[in-house]
């Protein structure tokens, strides 16, 4: 059995791949500069909160959202409060996930404990989005003092 074979080597080379990919993926963010066509959308914590939801929702991944979004903060395209926003959007688009999962599990529209589970994890996350929704600009003065 050669290096290339053990569950190390290929642990340490998936991260390695997958670092190269997200700072393949925040250049990228960061070259988006200043799109003055989506200056309302981005400015607005709203609708950066409906999009976060969507674009989870989309891909399936409150990871990509995550790591889309920190690059777009970084790039300085995206406003802390509005990037805040987006991330409780995002927490709710994961909630996709689990639906999904739950429709296979149950055969059809989930049934018994399988949506008790997925009512929960959908309702909580949505409890807190819009409760913490309206304090945004506040949370990110808080943030922005570190």
């Amino acid at each position: 059995m050669g290096i290339i074979d053990t569950p190390l080597f290929k642990i340490v080379l998936g991260l390695v791949v997958f670092y190269i990919g997200l700072k393949l993926f925040a250049g990228g963010m960061k070259s988006l500069g200043n799109v003055k066509q989506l200056e309302p959308f981005v400015t607005n914590p709203y609708w950066m909160f409906l999009g976060g939801i969507l674009c989870t929702l989309a891909w399936q991944s409150s990871s990509l959202s995550t790591t889309a979004i920190v690059g777009m903060v970084a790039s300085g395209f995206l406003p802390l409060p509005a990037a805040i926003a987006a991330i409780l959007g995002a927490n709710i688009g994961t909630t996709g996930t689990i639906w999904l999962a739950s429709f296979f599990v149950s055969d059809g529209f989930p049934i018994g404990p399988t949506r008790q589970i997925a009512l929960m994890h959908t309702g909580a996350n949505l409890l807190m989005g819009v409760c913490l929704l309206p304090w945004v600009h506040h949370i990110a003065r808080f943030i922005q003092r570190f």
